[in-house]
Formats: C-alpha cells, structure tokens, sequence
C-alpha cells in the first residue's frame, strides 16, 4: 500500500508529539514534587535531594540520562527512582495517542483547526499526568493546576470554534461544564467526606472538554469515572489493601474516565443507544 505525503506528515506530527511528551514529563516530574509543596516550578534548578547537587543539562535528558548514570546520582551515588523515567516515557506515549486520535478526527480540517484542537488535547493531557500524580502522592486537586485550566481550555476550544463556524460546541461545552459542576458539588454535599471540592473543580474542567466533543463523551466521560472507581475499590477491598470507607483519591479515575469519554465515547454511546434499542 502506497503511503501518502499526508500520512507520511502524520507520522511525523505524531512521532515529535511523542518526542515532546518526553520532554513535558521530565517538566511534569518538578510539578508534581513542587506545586503540592507550594515551591516555584521555575527556580531553583533541579538538584539531587541527597547531596544538593545541580542536575547538569547532559543529566537531565528524558529517560536516557537515567539509563545512562544507571539510576544513580553522578555526585553522591544516590539512587534515583524509577518514577522519573516512568513519568517521563508514559507522557511521551499518550501525547503520541493523543496527536494520533487527533490528526485522524480532524485531518480533514484546516491547519488552525487540527493545531488548537492538538494543542488543547496536549494541554489537558499534561495536567492530567500531574494531578493524577499529585492525587495519588498527597489526595490533593491543586488549584494552581485546575484553576488556570478553565482559562486555558475555554479560550483554546473558542479558538477552535473560530475556526470551525461551530459555536454550538462551544455552548454545549460551557452547558457541560456547569452540570458536571454542579452535579459533583451536589454529590460532595449529599455525602460529606465522598469527594473533595477539588474534585468538584475538576469536574467543570472535565465537563467543559467532554461536552464540547458531545453529549456521548460527557456521559461516556463522566460514568467511566465513577465506574472505574469502583472497580479499582472493590478490588483493593477483596485483596484486603482497604477496607470500607477507606478514603481512595477519586481524581485519577475521574481523569481517566474523561478520556474514555475522549478517545472512545462516541462509539460507546452509540453502541448503548444501539443495545437499548434507540437507535
């Protein structure tokens, strides 16, 4: 099969999207240490938490400066986790899906169009990697991360609009976003210690991204969270890791039900509508 000068340009879109989720990792390791603590993500530069050493430049290349210094500090022979290079390739990978997933929904639309949507998508990703992260270390949803989101997203999906005529996905995003809102903060408040408000600031977030794409993704999106949640708990339950009431942090599975929503919702809900006979 003859491959084509458009889908030679894809490979190559997706291939630096991969190159620059490596890049973004390595980033995303300092905010998931540092915002939880208050500290600038900017300065001081990176050093080694044992010996206080500046990380050199050629010490801090993605994934293969760790494979490099086998793990270790160069200064003082410290360990260095395994998390840092994990971090780093699992974000070089997803935002490869991601620029997949979005050059194949919207190749057929105009540079601006395919660019903002990659953008926004990356965007949401990053954050995504972070408070997860930050969810599971702490079972905290910081407000430096998800508040600035609603901006950033808000005028990314507007720019969007501009460049599709499509001011519908717009308003239903914003309808989306003030019902996954609102749902949650009646849930934080019927059940007093289920979920945090950070959960219900992130929801709007969620909300916003998910309605925009439609109404299957935001439902898609918005039960996967609750269904892989429950999941997860049932099981830490039957393999005795928690008990009941346990507190488990519910933002990690609300980031990943959005983006089942994301990448797949559409045809899940069809698929839905199809089993229950409405289509």
């Amino acid at each position: 099969m003859r491959v084509t000068a458009v889908q030679q340009l894809a490979v190559v879109l997706v291939g630096l999207a991969g190159v620059f989720g490596l890049l973004i990792g390595s980033f995303l390791n300092v905010v998931v240490y540092r915002v939880p603590a208050g500290l600038s993500v900017v300065r001081p530069a990176s050093a080694c938490p044992s010996c206080g050493h500046e990380i050199r430049g050629v010490d801090n290349i993605p994934v293969v400066s760790w494979l490099v210094l086998r793990a270790a500090c160069r200064d003082c022979g410290s360990r260095i986790s395994a998390r840092y290079p994990l971090v780093e390739a699992a974000t070089g990978v997803l935002f490869a899906v991601v620029a997949a997933v979005v050059i194949a929904r919207t190749g057929a639309g105009s540079v601006a169009t395919v660019s903002v949507s990659l953008v926004a998508m990356l965007y949401l990703m990053a954050i995504t990697v972070a408070l997860a992260l930050i969810d599971l270390d702490t079972h905290r949803l910081p407000d430096a991360i998800v508040l600035p989101a609603y901006v950033v997203l808000l005028v990314l999906l507007a720019v969007c609009s501009a460049t599709t005529g499509d001011w519908s996905a717009l308003l239903r995003g914003v309808i989306g976003m003030l019902v996954l809102a609102v749902g949650y903060f009646a849930l934080a408040v019927a059940v007093p210690g289920g979920m945090g408000m950070g959960d219900v600031k992130l929801a709007g977030v969620l909300g916003l991204v998910l309605a925009y794409l439609g109404w299957g993704p935001l439902a898609v999106g918005a039960f996967g969270g609750f269904a892989l949640g429950a999941i997860f708990a049932i099981g830490l339950v039957a393999a005795r890791r928690a008990r009941r009431g346990s507190g488990i942090p519910f933002g990690p599975w609300m980031l990943a039900g959005a983006w089942v929503g994301i990448l797949a919702g559409d045809g899940i809900w069809s698929a839905y509508l199809g089993l229950i006979g409405l289509t």
